[in-house]
């Protein structure tokens, strides 16, 4: 008890970290398991849509900024895809990661040019930004909302993936990439639409991160892409259920280690 008493905000913090990379997790998993490739990008997209965020909250009003945030992070990815992958679709697999690690040294640049390689203040988010008290530890409400937010999402992709004529396509795919092709599944709108879905999830994760997280660097979507990817393969990289699981384990693992006094 006196455990649970002391490390209650660690475990918090790592499940609502853990829920984050989830977003993230899921988006190297899907993007594996139909293309077997690793989209090393991923984590830069986070953080686009994080400085996207920064930028366009500075002008606009917070109802018109985040789903402004979400479509350009959303238009990026599916940029990225058809720009930087789809050339590249029957290339040796070499010349497809030096590819996306291309893209992921890119937007890394861009931001250190834009930002002048400055860290940025994420903007207060009311409502989710706001403390609240859990039993002896005091956090803020986007500790709770994330990990609520991050199993909802998880359940609408699952459903969309069993039940719907698109998801049914990626099972497809996923399994027998060429057949399905052959089938007459439209493989360009099937992975374009992967793309999507993991550039959204990775923008609603940003929102998340960076609400806890304050401030937007350049290289701030580094670890948190790392830990998903990790998280990913930990959980059976190509398995949503098990990409989710594993962030959740790093999550609390790498929060009650900082507790104890470690370092990770």
């Amino acid at each position: 008890m006196k455990f649970l008493d002391t490390n209650l905000p660690y475990i918090l913090a790592g499940i609502s970290v853990g829920g984050q990379y989830a977003l993230i997790a899921i988006g190297y998993t899907m993007v594996y398991g139909i293309l077997r490739l690793i989209n090393f990008a991923h984590g830069d997209i986070f953080m686009v849509a994080g400085f996207a965020m920064v930028y366009i909250s500075a002008s606009l009003p917070l109802y018109i900024s985040i789903p402004l945030t979400i479509i350009i992070t959303v238009l990026l990815g599916f940029t990225i895809e058809r720009v930087a992958y789809k050339p590249l679709r029957t290339a040796p697999r070499m010349s497809i990661m030096i590819s996306a690690i291309g893209v992921s040294y890119l937007l890394q640049n861009c931001a250190w040019y834009i930002t002048s390689g400055l860290a940025k203040q994420y903007p207060k988010i009311p409502w989710i930004s706001e403390s609240i008290s859990i039993g002896t530890a005091t956090t803020k409400i986007v500790t709770v909302v994330t990990p609520i937010l991050t199993l909802i999402l998880v359940i609408g992709l699952v459903v969309l993936i069993k039940y719907t004529k698109i998801g049914m396509a990626m099972r497809a795919m996923s399994k027998d990439f060429e057949t399905s092709q052959l089938m007459g599944v439209k493989i360009n709108s099937v992975i374009s639409f992967t793309f999507i879905i993991g550039s959204l999830l990775a923008a609603i994760g940003s929102l998340l991160y960076f609400t806890n997280y304050t401030t937007v660097t350049p290289i701030a979507g580094a670890m948190p892409g790392l830990k998903a990817f990790i998280a990913a393969v930990f959980g059976g990289i190509g398995s949503i259920p098990g990409a989710v699981i594993g962030a959740f384990i790093i999550g609390i693992c790498e929060n009650i280690i900082k507790g104890l006094g470690w370092t990770i």
